[in-house]
């Protein structure tokens, strides 16, 4: 029930709050399916270890993630050699 409202900060000012709702979320499994579009989002995120997570939570989401693969190939080529890692390895669990 609490779910919505963590989805909620995922695009807060503050990273640190933003960080930890994608972890939050992360947590959660099925029952963050229905914000992965949320989580998504973050993979434009300003700060590489939140592009890390997001990557790292579509990658645990099998067939529900597969809207958002496209933008997690886009990672491929990000400026942050462990985004790009992140995103080889969320690929990789599809």
């Amino acid at each position: 029930p609490h779910l919505e409202a963590v989805a909620g900060l995922l695009s807060d000012s503050d990273y640190r709050v933003r960080a930890a709702a994608c972890e939050a979320l992360g947590k959660h499994g099925e029952a963050a399916e229905p914000h992965l579009g949320a989580i998504a989002e973050r993979l434009a995120d300003e700060r590489w270890d939140i592009r890390v997570m997001a990557c790292g939570i579509l990658g645990k989401h099998g067939e529900a993630a597969v809207p958002h693969l496209e933008a997690v190939a886009g990672l491929l080529s990000d400026s942050d050699y462990r985004v790009r890692a992140a995103a080889c390895e969320a690929l990789g669990k599809h």
